[in-house]
C-alpha cells in the first residue's frame, strides 16, 4: 500500500514538474503573450499545451451557409470568423470587430496577405487620433500583430493583434483582429483572391 502511494506521488511530483518547464519554455517563446491571448490570462494543462483563461478556442464546426470552400465569412454581431472547408465544416476563429459607428457589411476579396506588415494609419483615423504614429515598421509591437489579409480596394484588413484582450470585443476602426496564432493559421490557409463575406 505504501509503495502505491509513494509511486502515485513521485509520479504526480514529476507531471507538475513537466509542467512547470512546459510552462517556462512556453514564456521563452512569447514572454509578453501576444501569440496566445496574454501572459496575464495564461494557464498550463499538463496535457495538450497552453490554454488561456478566456480566451476565444478556434474549433471545427458546421458551415454557416452553402459556401464554396476557401471562403471566409465574418459575422459581427457573433464576433466569429469562419473559414468554410471541404464535407460541410468551417474553422470558427473569435474575431474582435468594428466599434459602434464603425461595421459594414458586404462582400469583397482578400487581394493581398503580408507576413508582419507595416502599418501606415489612414488619414481618417489619423484626423480622430493626432497621436498615432504616421508609420510603424512591421513586428510585435505593431497593432496589425504577425500577419493581414487585406480586402479589396478597402482600407480593411483581416489581422492579426498585439492586444490579445480586445478578442471578441467591438473596439476597431472597421477591421477584424485575431489572436496572433490564430491569424498565423488563418493565413497559411487563404490564398489571394479568397471571397470574403461579411454579414451583421
Amino acid at each position: 500500500m505504501q509503495v502505491r502511494l509513494l509511486s502515485a506521488v513521485s509520479l504526480g511530483l514529476c507531471l507538475l514538474c513537466a509542467a512547470a518547464v512546459s510552462a517556462q519554455a512556453q514564456s521563452l517563446f512569447d514572454p509578453d503573450g501576444r501569440y496566445s491571448g496574454g501572459q496575464a490570462n495564461r494557464r498550463y494543462e499538463l496535457f495538450g499545451g497552453a490554454s488561456y483563461v478566456g480566451a476565444i478556442r478556434r474549433e471545427t464546426v458546421a458551415a454557416p451557409g452553402n459556401y464554396e470552400p476557401g471562403t471566409i465569412i465574418v459575422n459581427t454581431s457573433e464576433r466569429r470568423l469562419y473559414l468554410v472547408q471541404d464535407r460541410g465544416t468551417a474553422l470558427k476563429y473569435g474575431i474582435g470587430v468594428g466599434r459602434v459607428g464603425f461595421t459594414w457589411a458586404g462582400t469583397t476579396k482578400v487581394v493581398a496577405q503580408k507576413e508582419w506588415p507595416d502599418w501606415t494609419p489612414p488619414s481618417q483615423m489619423l484626423a480622430r487620433r493626432p497621436d498615432l504614429p504616421r508609420f510603424m515598421k512591421g513586428g510585435p509591437e505593431n497593432p496589425l500583430g504577425a500577419r493581414a489579409m487585406y480586402l479589396g480596394s478597402s482600407l480593411y484588413r483581416i489581422h492579426g493583434s498585439n492586444e490579445p484582450e480586445t478578442i471578441g470585443q467591438a473596439v476597431s476602426s472597421g477591421c477584424f483582429r485575431l489572436l496572433n496564432d490564430d491569424v498565423i493559421d488563418l493565413y497559411d490557409r487563404v490564398r489571394v483572391g479568397a471571397k470574403v463575406v461579411v454579414v451583421r
